[in-house]
């Protein structure tokens, strides 16, 4: 239940600020609060339970369903796979991901890249091998299949014989006469894309079942202008290919940039297809380029148009399906735009997750890393890009932020029968800060209730020192706790005297702060997986070499070889040793000479494994043989 009450005006945030004030550290809000909270603790009679300090990080393989993250897949020489940044989704929780735009051209399951030569559908071993690791550490996938290909496409006289991708070179709007954003509109053109779509949905059959046409068809990736009519006769030939090849494939509607209802409309209108629609998904980036907070995604932020409005269309849509999902598959707030720093990403980007998820939509952050060679540079990646800093690969603030959400809310879901009220504020205070506050209930049916003042953040991470009463009654909560989403550190509350629902003194500001009970945090923490995986050859033995980043109990090497890569079938992975704890080499002088062998390594302790590092492929004797020609 959503609770509005408080509000703190505009001036007293920007009153009485020191420079040293606008630049401090992102201290957590329990700071100012522990004389508050000190008068709280827990009764030296009563029975103290084990408590982390912090939220326990859950990884995505041990969860069944949450948030996701967009992330292009990795490209030397900007985001090299043997680097500390993708296996960071799987330690921070990360269940989906959404893969295919690389952000400055297109990626290795587009159009350009799949068909190479009419007719020859191919994909390189590298994107097997990042499917296969986002599969085997638990994440679900899905993939844009996008853009045009200039051997069907290019509006030029002569078509080319060959379509030749150039990464990280081009971005839209592109009018060439060989851009990739020159869509397929024709008969012909359509027919020729979906012998793409076919072959890439039967290729990952098994591995990927969430197939979307396009990336925000109504801006100009659309060229020569987004027209609505022409992404509908798309469309509707997707929706049939994607079916046909795989029963079990789920087809999502392409995230349009803005939530226009018109452009929905009109494609739907053309598609006559909507029965077939099993995603719905939309983008949003509230005031892009300045600091707008999330919440005016539905009042304000694009006018007369919101994404509540946009659902509420589509729901009533004739022959759409019920209780579609809808994915908001692209969310952000960046701390270089105007107004903002990294303390307002990380308090904006868990309160857009909740407030979303309190709405039954799923959401995407944009972006886990970015290619710096792209149009964005370092300045949407939740981790640093490659700038040659000592923050390469480096978590933002906002990482942190998001571990502690996936960790604490992926697998809830908004429960109306939980109700939430707070104490009265002076009325000066209300308009620009209404407070929310929603009641979510795990699958084992614990409650965690999340609450904010959903205003204006500035930077400087400054917010004034507030607090409220706040009364929450069908909870099922006994031995409160109070969790700071942000920072993830956990305090024990307690009720009020001759109350079991009414907690005193609580902390209130612009970010998101939790209550839940202290059995809450009940799942088995799993190391961080290892990273920056890589094998040299010798005379002798193929040397591995690897990073760990915590302790553990130790490292476990596993070893793929890959009998005829031309079959389909590369071989299973087998165990290969069992390592010490903070091992971070090994040499195996056991693989066969001539074939083609890969390997990954995992971390484990006494509550399970780690996810996989990432992968490396060799070939022993022509490694040596390359390096003595050399």
């Amino acid at each position: 239940m959503s609770t509005r009450f408080s509000a703190l005006s505009k001036s007293i945030l920007r009153s009485g600020r020191s420079r040293k004030q606008r630049h401090a550290g992102r201290a957590c809000v329990f700071l100012v609060f522990t004389i508050l909270l000190t008068a709280s603790a827990v009764s030296g009679n009563e029975e103290i339970k084990a408590l982390p300090s912090h939220v326990p990080p859950k990884r995505s393989s041990q969860i069944r369903d949450g948030f996701g993250i967009n992330s292009d897949l990795p490209r030397d020489p900007y985001l090299p796979w043997n680097r500390r940044w993708w296996t960071r989704m799987f330690d921070a929780g990360f269940k989906w991901i959404r893969i295919g735009q690389y952000e400055n051209s297109s990626d290795r399951t587009s159009w350009d890249w799949v068909e190479q030569k009419r007719g020859v559908f191919s994909v390189p071993e590298q994107l097997e091998d990042y499917v296969d690791s986002l599969v085997d550490n638990g994440v679900l996938i899905q993939v844009q299949l996008l853009y045009g290909n200039a051997m069907y496409t290019s509006p030029c006289g002569k078509l080319p014989d060959a379509s030749v991708p150039a990464p990280g070179s081009f971005h839209n709007p592109d009018r060439s006469l060989y851009s990739i954003f020159w869509p397929p509109k024709t008969p012909e053109q359509i027919a020729a894309f979906s012998r793409y779509a076919r072959w890439m949905v039967e290729h990952f059959r098994g591995r990927v079942s969430y197939w979307a046409l396009w990336n925000e068809q109504d801006i100009d990736y659309w060229n020569p202008v987004p027209d609505p009519e022409e992404y509908g006769r798309l469309l509707k030939s997707f929706v049939q290919t994607v079916h046909e090849a795989d029963q079990e494939a789920k087809v999502i509607y392409g995230a349009q940039a803005d939530p226009t209802r018109d452009f929905t409309q009109r494609a739907l209108d053309s598609c006559q297809c909507a029965s077939g629609i099993d995603v719905y998904a939309y983008h949003t980036y509230p005031g892009y380029g300045r600091n707008l907070h999330p919440e005016t995604m539905d009042s304000g932020a694009y006018g007369k148009e919101s994404p509540k409005t946009l659902r509420q269309f589509v729901r009533g849509y004739s022959g759409i399906r019920a209780e579609i999902p809808f994915f908001d598959d692209e969310f952000n707030s960046i701390p270089s735009w105007q107004g903002s720093d990294e303390s307002v990403q990380a308090k904006y980007v868990p309160r857009g997750l909740l407030y979303n998820l309190a709405a039954g939509v799923k959401t995407f952050v944009w972006l886990l890393t970015a290619g710096t060679d792209g149009n964005e540079y370092d300045d949407f990646g939740v981790i640093h890009g490659l700038t040659y800093q000592e923050t390469d690969f480096t978590p933002r603030a906002v990482f942190g932020a998001l571990q502690n959400t996936n960790a604490l809310f992926s697998e809830t879901k908004f429960d109306p029968s939980i109700e939430i009220a707070g104490s009265e504020v002076p009325a000066q205070f209300r308009g620009d800060y209404p407070f929310l506050a929603y009641g979510f209930r795990s699958a084992s049916g614990k409650a965690i209730v999340a609450y904010w003042l959903a205003g204006q953040s500035s930077p400087g991470n400054v917010f004034p020192a507030l607090s409220s009463n706040l009364t929450l009654k069908n909870t099922g909560i006994e031995h409160p706790v109070l969790i700071d989403v942000v920072c993830g550190e956990i305090k024990r509350v307690t009720w009020k005297k001759g109350t079991t629902d009414t907690l005193e003194a609580l902390p209130l500001g612009d970010s998101v702060m939790a209550i839940a009970d202290e059995n809450y945090f009940d799942w088995p923490v799993l190391p961080e997986a290892p990273s920056s995986l890589n094998v040299v050859p010798t005379e002798s033995s193929l040397k591995l070499t690897w990073a760990v980043h915590e302790e553990s109990k130790g490292v476990i090497v596993e070893r793929q070889i890959v009998e005829n890569s031309g079959s389909g079938h590369r071989g299973n992975w087998e165990r290969l040793a069992r390592l010490p704890a903070a091992t971070t080499e090994y040499a195996d002088s056991s693989a066969p000479r001539g074939k083609s062998v890969g390997y990954r390594v995992r971390a484990f302790n006494d509550a399970g494994e780690s996810a996989y590092s990432n992968i490396v492929r060799i070939s022993w004797r022509e490694a040596i043989d390359g390096k003595r020609n050399f």
